[in-house]
């Protein structure tokens, strides 16, 4: 069912057997990647490896979708690097209400695994008792 964000592009849905990741996951992931120290954007595309997502399949525009939205929620903030080769890009910072928001989706993605390990057992439980 289409939702905010169109017919479910960059949602969680089952693509070659794999769940795909959920769009607002980059959120908490640029957060932490940026609470380790300050990166252009390619860098943070690069870095997204490291939390599970596809670099051959990833557009890089949700990445800078999510970086913008995030600036005009003051959780970062970007400053152009006059220093790079070639034309400035922008180099962003985690701000203090990003180190805010940071950890509230930390305590919601510790809830969240505490929900998702539930169903799990409930599923193999259930599992366990339907062959034996």
């Amino acid at each position: 069912m289409p939702g905010k964000y169109g017919s479910g592009r960059g949602r969680g849905r089952m693509r070659r057997g794999k769940m795909r990741h959920v769009r607002r996951f980059l959120e908490p992931c640029l957060l932490l990647l940026l609470q380790l120290g300050e990166a252009h954007g390619y860098k943070l595309v690069s870095e997204l490896e490291r939390f599970g997502f596809d670099p051959e399949t990833l557009d890089p525009s949700l990445v800078y979708r999510a970086l913008r939205d995030m600036e005009q929620m003051t959780w970062i903030r970007a400053r152009l690097d006059e220093d790079s080769q070639g034309p400035p890009r922008r180099v962003y910072a985690l701000s203090d209400e990003g180190e805010v928001q940071l950890a509230a989706w930390m305590q919601d993605l510790r809830r969240t695994k505490d929900d998702i390990h539930r169903l799990l057992q409930i599923y193999e439980n259930e599992q366990e008792e339907a062959d034996g």
